[in-house]
């Protein structure tokens, strides 16, 4: 697994040896301070199916109780990024009863949140078909750089199904009046339409996708994980919310907590000294 050319801020950490972790269905390394999360089954382009979801589950699960893992990149072996759900998987699923479809869907369902979820930052790295469940993965991420000839696609809605478990995600993405469009038509668009509805924060040449991934890493790697951390959380609970006197208490005792803890006063300081923060070094 790579990830390719290495920006002046990142290649330190990119060229430590990988700690790999046997899966069957994903592909699992740390690299320095980065995880590396493939899915790897590029002979159906990486189409999910019950095994691929448990597997993502325990590898971002483990991921986020990690320390060490300051940064995580998810990315497709193959062709494709993520072709949605394996063809397979739906014959078995069609026969399903009520309460079996059921459990199967709460567990592609608490996939997507343990991605949305995970306490340290997500970059998607987008290159061929992003189908269905595929969109979803790159919804959930914090970040999502895209290849130009990627392309992607609601598809269920030709199937007879509906985009249910990565509707909250895909929605907060692109708004629901984007998702009434590609949810209703199920057809394709491009990387160029992601970037403009708001999926893809940035889209470059093919060749040039894992350099622009890694100059990412290497913004990510600077900023100090606990207000990263503290980030993701006011995000979530200011998004899409009335500004009342609640919420102004809120964010104030939010600033306030991190301005007393130990990274902030190290990080200030150390902006005050010029010299790097402590975080750097424990990364070097």
């Amino acid at each position: 697994m790579s990830v390719g050319r290495k920006s002046s801020a990142q290649s330190a950490v990119l060229r430590r040896p990988a700690k790999a972790v046997a899966f069957g269905s994903i592909g699992f390394e740390v690299r320095g301070a980065v995880a590396l999360v493939a899915l790897a089954r590029p002979e159906v382009h990486n189409a999910f199916d019950e095994t691929l979801i448990a597997e993502l589950t325990a590898a971002l699960e483990a991921v986020d109780r990690d320390e060490s893992v300051r940064a995580v990149v998810l990315l497709g072996n193959g062709a494709s990024f993520c072709a949605g759900a394996d063809l397979s998987w739906m014959k078995r699923m069609a026969a399903y009863g009520r309460k079996e479809n059921l459990a199967d869907a709460r567990r592609l369902a608490t996939m997507l949140g343990a991605l949305r979820g995970l306490s340290k930052p997500t970059v998607a790295r987008v290159h061929g078909a992003a189908f269905g469940g595929g969109v979803g993965l790159v919804a959930c991420c914090d970040i999502a750089i895209g290849a130009h000839d990627a392309t992607f696609a609601f598809s269920e809605a030709r199937l007879g199904l509906i985009p249910a478990t990565i509707a909250p995600y895909v929605i907060e993405a692109i708004g629901a009046r984007q998702a009434r469009r590609y949810f209703l038509s199920g057809e394709r668009f491009t990387a160029a339409e992601a970037f403009r509805i708001g999926l893809l924060h940035d889209i470059v040449p093919p060749d040039d996708l894992d350099s622009r991934v890694n100059e990412i890493l290497g913004q990510l790697l600077g900023a100090g994980p606990r207000a990263q951390l503290e980030c993701k959380a006011l995000i979530g609970a200011v998004a899409h919310r009335r500004v009342d006197a609640r919420m102004i208490a809120d964010t104030a005792r939010r600033i306030a907590r991190v301005r007393a803890s130990d990274e902030g006063k190290e990080g200030v300081a150390a902006f005050l000294g010029k010299r790097k923060p402590a975080w750097h070094s424990r990364q070097e």
